[in-house]
């Protein structure tokens, strides 16, 4: 895939990778991966769509000068330009995780419109699963913005998020989701100024419920795609059920025997949900 750089007008460098000539699709990956989390699938898109894999902030090939405050809010805005840039008018857009929340915010304050909207496993307005291991992580985290311990906790981070942790989020156990976050930590370890900015970060992204996306879910008349999977213990079924209620031109559909790494558990399943509803 060839890798670009789009550079947001408050000097943010957002790296992507681009694959096809289709219509364009952007899949924005979850918190702490990189556009190598849509890898397994690009082969079964790329003959549909001009595929567009940018690495948010904070992840990958992209910005991480603590000088940015790393906002949802912020990154909305980012992704908005980026959006506006290289996509063009009314994109169609993906999300899972943090990704989502993202796209969600930015579709809210009104910094994009897709024509298609596919929102994957993420907890959607509900408060986070694994609240206790989630706040430790965020504490964590938070360590990360003080001197003298930004170092260690880049340390840390690898530790935690190793590449046995990485097979566990697949619920196929595929080994090559290891190398998917040996790939998202590699520079982690030493690097101060990604310490300071993710503590930043942790100390504002939202942490409770989000009930205000109950409102929003019937404005969002575009079609909707509701894709999750059946055992990701981090994001249940319910919220998505719930949100299928309120969305006035939505779908839900389910992949089997998937976790948190869809793409790494069934890729031509989850190429295929996205071909037959964005394509």
């Amino acid at each position: 895939m060839r890798l670009r750089l789009y550079h947001h007008p408050d000097g943010t460098r957002v790296a992507y990778r681009e694959r096809g000539a289709g219509p364009p699709l952007a899949l924005i990956h979850s918190a702490m991966l990189s556009h190598k989390e849509w890898e397994p699938s690009v082969e079964q898109l790329a003959p549909h769509f001009r595929v567009v894999l940018p690495d948010l902030p904070l992840h990958g090939d992209s910005e991480d000068s603590p000088a940015h405050p790393y906002t949802l809010d912020w990154f909305a805005d980012v992704l908005g330009g980026f959006a506006a840039d290289v996509l063009g008018p009314s994109p169609l857009i993906g999300g899972h995780g943090a990704g989502a929340e993202v796209v969600l915010h930015a579709i809210g304050t009104h910094r994009m419109r897709p024509s298609r909207l596919v929102l994957m496993s993420n907890r959607l307005h509900a408060p986070p699963e694994r609240a206790r291991a989630r706040s430790a992580w965020r504490a964590a985290t938070m360590a990360g913005a003080i001197p003298g311990l930004d170092r260690l906790a880049g340390y840390g981070a690898r530790a935690v998020f190793s590449p046995e942790h990485g097979a566990r989020l697949s619920a196929r156990g595929n080994p090559a989701a290891g190398d998917l976050l040996r790939h998202a930590f590699a520079d982690v370890p030493g690097n101060t100024a990604l310490a300071r900015s993710w503590g930043k970060c942790a100390r504002a992204w939202p942490t409770g419920a989000r009930e205000e996306l109950k409102e929003l879910y019937p404005r969002l008349d575009m079609p909707v795609l509701l894709l999750w999977a059946d055992q990701d213990r981090l994001n249940p079924l319910g919220p998505a059920e719930e949100a299928l209620k309120l969305l006035p031109n939505a779908q839900l559909r389910v992949l089997s025997s998937t976790g948190f790494l869809m793409a790494y558990d069934d890729p031509v399943g989850l190429a295929r949900e996205l071909v037959a509803f964005c394509g």
